[in-house]
Parts: C-alpha cells; structure tokens; sequence
C-alpha cells in the first residue's frame, strides 16, 4: 500500500443543518465519529482540515489530529491541499484521501476500496459508485450518477467518462451511484486545485468534471453499499437511530 493520509475538511457554515460538524451522536460529535471510521479504515493517518477551532478541540479531546486552514477556500479540495501542505511540506505522502466530514455511519472498507480503485492501473483519482437499486434514485438529480467502462480484467473498478445528474447512460443496464469520496495522488491533487472550474463542473455542478476535461484519468471502485449523508435534520436522526440501534 502507498503512502497515504486521509484528511476529513470540515466547516461550521452549513445552511441546511448549522454546526454540522458538532452535532451529538450518541454523546460525540459527529466529525468525531467520522475521525474514528477514518482511523478504522487503517489506511494511513487522519488529519482533520478546518477553520473551526470549536472542531479542533474536539478532535483533539477524542486523541485526534486537526489543523487550521483559511475561512476562504471555494472547496473542501482546497482546504485539503492546504492541509496536506502543512501536515507534508517535503511531499513524502504519496496518496491523499478526501473523505467528507458528514458520513458517520462510514464503512471503512469504503476507503480502503477508493485506496484501491485508485491503485488499479495508476489512476490520478479513485472514487467509488455503488449500483442503483431504488427506482426513483434512476431520476433524482440529487443522486450522482457515473457513467464508466470495466478496466481489462477489473470488472469490479471502471475507468470514469462522466459523472452527471441525469439518467445515464440510456438504455437497459444498471446506473451507478457515485459516493463522494476520493484519493488523489499527490501529483493530481496538486495539479487539481490549481485548475479553474471547467464548463461542465459548473454547468453540472460536480467538482469532479474538472478532473476529467482537464484529461485526467479516475478509476470507480463498485461497492455494495452508500454510506449515509448527514445534510439535514431528518438525516441526522436517521444517523442516531442507526448508534441506538448498535448499543
């Protein structure tokens, strides 16, 4: 395995769930779970990213790892670089994993298979998808769709072609679910954030177009499950029902 580290960019100004981040799960605060799933993913350390110092004492309360970065990045990718400038100024780290700071629920295996995806045939970036199995998921523009062929002999990784919010591709044939989270290698991320947003990231409002029009390779792992979003109340009651339920 690479040289890897895992940051989590975390910020407070959530409009639809404010002080997301600090929000108690089971008698933690939710980036602290997410910081416990990332260190059970075994991947590497885990650095938290944030302009919050109410996130840095918690991480720190937990025997965690947090850096301040700038209130000002356009992007949880930006903030990441400036992480991993501060945490890794000689570029020892071979491998970055973005991991969002709102999945509580996280399997680890989930990073361990973006590692993965992203090893297989040296890709820039590797992500995962899972396949579609709820009719109305089909069409929700809210749900990423990724459209992508099988790497020779990896029917489990593809090589992505685009990522949209439509119904794609046409015809019969599973569609697949893209989940947000992705591992760079150092080279990518660097030259990522140094790109300006593309016309179909903005028009799509997907980050990840960006990559792909600037011609850089992003294998998809499949997996078999999407880890639950943490966006909105009735999500983070889910996200307790579901630590109730393991007690």
């Amino acid at each position: 395995m690479t040289s890897c580290l895992i940051v989590i960019p975390t910020r407070l100004k959530a409009t639809r769930l404010p002080d997301k981040p600090l929000a108690d799960i089971g008698g933690e605060p939710m980036i602290v779970h997410v910081w416990r799933r990332a260190v059970e993913a075994d991947c590497g350390p885990v650095v938290v990213a944030t302009d919050a110092p109410q996130v840095c004492q918690a991480i720190s309360d937990a025997g965690g790892e947090a850096v301040m970065t700038r209130s000002d990045h356009a992007s949880g990718t930006d903030r990441i670089f400036e992480a991993v400038s501060q945490r890794d100024p000689e570029a020892r780290i071979e491998t970055v994993i973005n991991l969002q700071g709102d999945l509580p629920t996280l399997e680890p295996s989930l990073v361990r298979a973006c590692l993965h995806a992203r090893e297989e045939g040296g890709a820039d970036i590797g992500t995962i998808a899972a396949e579609i199995v709820r009719d109305e998921e089909r069409t929700d523009p809210n749900v990423v769709k990724v459209v992508g062929s099988a790497l020779p002999n990896h029917r489990s990784v593809l090589r992505a072609l685009y990522f949209t919010r439509a119904t794609a591709p046409y015809g019969d044939g599973p569609l697949y679910h893209h989940i947000g989270i992705y591992a760079y290698s150092r080279a990518a991320l660097e030259r990522f954030v140094s790109l300006p947003p593309s016309v179909l990231e903005v028009r799509e409002k997907l980050e990840q177009l960006r990559a792909l029009e600037a011609g850089m390779s992003i294998h998809v792992g499949l997996v078999d499950t999407v880890p639950l979003g943490v966006d909105t109340p009735p999500d983070l009651e889910r996200a307790r029902e579901v630590f109730r339920s393991r007690k």
